[in-house]
């Protein structure tokens, strides 16, 4: 497959699946338990449908939003992954040059894997730094005055992940970070060799991020058990508090859903939430971030930016996430499975195939600039 032909997520999907060794492609495309939430992610925006006007004079389109201080070319931007340089190596390099490339947001992971300085280097554009809180607190101290060095100014504080989602892909292949693969993760590298070659002929996987205070090699450490055993359980309210006075800034945290938490938020100065299920990949059978997303919204879109991710597929899903107020739209596994697929070139066409059914979808809607999405656009089905 070319990536010339692909054409939408399903296409670029199917050709990072065709390129990737098993324990990769499923380590991007599982969720956890059941997969019930990943699923759903995606089906909950087909329960309301659009209601276009017309005759609006729509020949120009204004697809920029500012959302956290940051002003962005179109509403979506790339949610900070981890791992990026397994699926491709190029991994962030790429994310950061065409998310540049087309004026929006991206991010890097506390578990990325080129360092926060070198992303900012390449994009001088917007940026976020997402942060996991650790028990080792030196560890975040650290990770945030790097990201203050480094010129990022949105710290993004993931909060749905103080243990490991039961994400049975990974159990069955082995997959840990470094590899120890049981024998059919093993048997899945063997029948994809030139991932293998490009991956033995790159500089060597490192979480820069992490180097100083996690061994990843000493003992194969799996990623759930990186949450499990890294990451701080009793993480509360006032240590995020504490956070948020500390990085001084634009703050933010994902994988809010509650209304009493979205509340929370602002009350302790959070400028910022993304309503997330964390892809699905955390606790199965939770709400969809879009079904959540209206309630929200109309508890606390007054005082803070609201923006969600999960099951974003389509142009046509942003558009109804911004008809109910989202700030702007977080994708993950959109533009992960082109970077697998072709690396920066991958991202880039994603990104453009993404801006094209944004703009052409706003001119069938009968607007002309974001803000004239409203709920008056959508109809939820009974």
């Amino acid at each position: 497959m070319r990536l010339a032909n692909c054409h939408n997520f399903h296409d670029f999907r199917r050709m990072a699946k065709q390129r990737l060794p098993g324990p990769i492609f499923n380590y991007i495309d599982g969720g956890a338990d059941d997969e019930v939430s990943y699923r759903r992610n995606t089906s909950a925006f087909d329960d309301c449908d659009l209601v276009p006007n017309v005759l609006r004079g729509v020949t120009d389109v204004d697809m920029s939003v500012t959302v956290m201080g940051q002003k962005l070319a179109m509403p979506v931007y790339c949610s900070p992954t981890a791992l990026q340089r397994l699926f491709h190596h190029q991994g962030e390099r790429a994310v950061a040059a065409a998310a540049a490339k087309v004026g929006t947001m991206f991010g890097v992971s506390s578990l990325g894997t080129i360092s926060l300085e070198e992303a900012r280097r390449i994009s001088d554009g917007p940026q976020v730094f997402q942060l996991y809180f650790h028990r080792d607190r030196g560890l975040n101290r650290e990770m945030m005055d790097r990201a203050k060095a480094a010129g990022v100014n949105v710290l993004m504080l993931t909060v749905d992940s103080i243990t490991g989602g039961n994400r049975e892909r990974d159990l069955r292949t082995g997959f840990t970070i470094p590899f120890k693969l049981n024998l059919a993760g093993v048997t899945q590298f063997a029948i994809k060799p030139a991932w293998a070659i490009n991956y033995a002929t790159h500089e060597p996987f490192s979480l820069p991020q992490l180097e100083n205070h996690v061994d990843f090699g000493g003992g194969m450490m799996s990623i759930s058990r990186y949450f499990t055993e890294m990451l701080d359980p009793s993480m509360s309210w006032d240590d995020v508090a504490e956070l948020a006075r500390n990085w001084d800034g634009q703050f933010c945290l994902k994988g809010i859903m509650s209304m009493e938490d979205a509340r929370r938020a602002v009350d302790i100065g959070c400028t910022g939430i993304v309503l997330s299920n964390h892809g699905g990949r955390q606790l199965d059978g939770s709400r969809t971030a879009f079904d959540q997303l209206a309630e929200i919204v109309d508890a606390v879109g007054d005082r803070i930016d609201v923006m969600m991710d999960g099951g974003v597929q389509r142009g046509t899903h942003v558009l109804k996430a911004l008809s109910l107020g989202a700030k702007a739209v977080g994708l993950g596994r959109y533009y992960l499975f082109p970077l697998a697929a072709a690396g920066q070139p991958g991202v880039e066409r994603a990104l453009e195939l993404m801006r094209r059914e944004l703009e052409r979808g706003m001119k069938l809607m009968g607007c002309s600039s974001i803000d004239q999405l409203t709920a008056q656009n959508l109809r939820f089905r009974q």
